[in-house]
């Protein structure tokens, strides 16, 4: 059977994973009667609650007797580890574009990889039956994206599309003929070229995603370069230097037909295959023939630009909320999850029952913080540090920096120009993007960003979107001012009570409600000025048997701080950690003893000294 390898590029919520539910539907991949939920590729439920898709994922469908792989690849730039490997098994891409929103930072970040690579581009503008739809001036930003990122004549020439995928029709003008997706096919097929292999070769693969599988192990999926696969086929895997990493026998090939991966007896050259087999090999590495010697060109895979210390929860109430509580079993998972993510680095720490994990950015420590929990693990983590690097000429200390992007009010534009300025960021351009709003790129370490978020939002009055990408390493920029206010601290343990909180208001804004469990220790509030106080939230009303003349005043409580994961990672200070448990999030001091926190903060001050 004929074959056409796709890509589909888009921002986050752009609507890439609800494009696929409808060109599946309409190729006749479901039955009629087929039951399957929205957006079907994001089969993880984080993906499915945030609307995101964090893991890349491969499907396939039949049209016109020609069979057509599709891989929906992540939109964020925290999971880009995903996206730049996933274009080598392609040879044509999607570019999906919001017809109101136009092309953004991740849009951008994975259409330079994929033109860099030769790509010759679809560009399919969506959502064109918004109100706010501006199809023809975001075809001219989509010109002048490709321009700016040096695409060649033949990638400039490139054909469009105007489409609702939630209508599930495209069509070659905004305003239609709006029946179907055929148009959109037929583009596919005329416009993206058949694979260029080899089938007369040996066996050649580039294993491009990685996946543990508890049945079948070890699972590398990629595109067949050259000759045939089957399973028991003896084979071995070398690394990017040429290195022969393992060798081993086949144990099963799965292809992807609809959603479903299907066992098959053989794969042939320009196909999207997954094998399993093999224990040791990982992605950028050459599966092939035994007697091939020399590796196919890959990519290295970006090192990890922050980190965190994920380590045994060893406050009073460990053990009380979740059932996976020892490092043996941390470990055992953080491992099992490094071996499936390789944007993912986990090291022991040099703290005891603890864990060094680094990765991409937050929001990808956090869905794994968040998927443990729901596991039932207890963990405490430390505030997220970015990942130095060396200059190997110079020895001088290099860090990672971020291009911000921000759409804002032009009333608060200055605020967060400052805001970012003071984080040593540097505004690199502004201009107004239509609406009453500017449109903002900085240039600000990873460092400066870290819990700038929440900031972000109140100081836009929630009005302010905020991009980032990783854009480079750039030489050490000195130090940032942290958190500007201090913390309530409980000083015993037991359940608070509302009228201790209510008491206690005027030092500061609460993070717990009455009859909350705390311990000594544990933050329960954020004090207005810089120093950390110890108070009592167990201090309950002193009672007389004498009737008071005047009604008693009723106790009003002001709602305290919802604490998300993502925020609470954000807001913690060096010394202080983020309690996670299958039902909680608390914050806490790293030395819950007061006496401790005063001496390691007289050693500290006699360090900097």
């Amino acid at each position: 059977m004929r074959l056409r390898n796709i890509a589909i590029i888009a921002h986050v919520d752009h609507g890439k994973t609800t494009l696929i539910d409808v060109l599946l539907r309409q190729s006749g991949a479901f039955r009629d009667n087929q039951q399957v939920a929205e957006r079907a590729l994001d089969s993880n439920d984080l993906e499915r609650e945030r609307g995101i898709t964090i893991l890349a994922k491969c499907t396939s469908l039949v049209w016109n007797g020609v069979r057509i792989n599709i891989v929906d690849t992540p939109g964020h730039a925290d999971f880009g580890g995903e996206v730049e490997r996933i274009l080598n098994m392609v040879d044509g891409v999607v570019v999906l574009v919001d017809a109101a929103e136009g092309p953004l930072p991740q849009t951008k970040f994975v259409v330079g990889k994929a033109l860099a690579l030769g790509l010759r581009p679809i560009v399919l503008i969506n959502k064109v039956d918004r109100s706010d739809a501006r199809p023809h001036q975001v075809l001219d930003e989509v010109f002048d994206l490709f321009a700016a990122l040096d695409a060649d004549e033949h990638q400039l020439d490139f054909p469009t599309l105007y489409a609702s995928a939630k209508e599930g029709w495209a069509a070659t003008d905004p305003d239609g003929p709006r029946e179907n997706m055929a148009p959109l096919f037929d583009l596919i097929l005329s416009h993206v070229p058949e694979p260029s292999v080899t089938p007369d070769q040996p066996f050649r693969m580039l294993a491009t995603t990685l996946e543990a599988n508890p049945y079948l192990g070890r699972l590398l999926t990629g595109r067949i370069l050259s000759g045939t696969v089957k399973p028991n086929m003896p084979i071995k895997a070398l690394s990017r230097d040429g290195r022969v990493v393992e060798q081993g026998r086949i144990s099963k090939v799965l292809a992807f037909r609809g959603l479903e991966r299907q066992g098959i007896e053989l794969g042939e050259a320009g196909d999207i295959v997954a094998i399993a087999g093999l224990s040791e090999a990982t992605v950028a590495d050459t599966l092939c023939d035994p007697y091939v010697a020399e590796p196919i060109e890959a990519d290295p895979i970006d090192p990890p630009t922050l980190s965190m210390t994920f380590s045994v929860n060893d406050s009073p109430l460990a053990g009380t909320e979740g059932g996976k509580v020892t490092s043996r079993v941390i470990r055992a998972r953080l491992l099992r999850e490094a071996e499936g993510n390789v944007a993912l680095r986990v090291t022991e720490s040099a703290e005891r029952d603890a864990f060094e994990v680094a990765g991409r950015g937050e929001l990808q420590l956090a869905i794994l913080i968040e998927t443990m929990r729901r596991e039932g693990f207890e963990l405490s983590i430390s505030r997220p540090r970015v990942v130095y690097r060396t200059d190997p000429d110079t020895g001088a200390r290099l860090e990672p920096l971020e291009e911000v992007q921000i759409d804002v009010d032009e009333e608060h534009s200055g605020t967060v120009v400052q805001k970012l300025s003071e984080r040593k960021g540097e505004l690199i351009d502004m201009r107004p993007s239509g609406g009453g709003k500017q449109r903002l790129v900085l240039h600000v370490p990873t460092r400066g960003l870290i819990g700038y978020h929440g900031e972000f939002l109140t100081d836009t009055r929630g009005t302010g979107v905020m991009y980032r990408l990783f854009h480079s390493y750039v030489p050490y920029r000195g130090p940032i001012a942290g958190r500007h206010t201090g913390v309530l601290i409980a000083n015993s343990a037991g359940e608070a009570v509302a009228y201790a909180l209510w008491n206690l208001e005027d030092r500061g804004p609460m993070m717990i409600e009455p009859q909350t469990r705390v311990y000594a220790g544990m933050i329960i509030g954020e004090h207005t000025r810089g120093n950390d106080l110890e108070v009592n939230v167990l201090k309950g009303k002193q009672l007389t048997n004498i009737r008071a003349a005047g009604k008693d005043e009723a106790v009003r409580l002001s709602p305290p701080i919802a604490m998300t994961l993502e925020r609470a990672l954000a807001y913690i200070n060096d010394d202080e950690r983020v309690e996670v448990t299958p039902k909680s999030i608390r914050l806490r001091k790293a030395l819950l003893d007061p006496h401790e926190r005063k001496r390691a903060q007289r050693q500290a001050e006699a360090a900097t000294a």
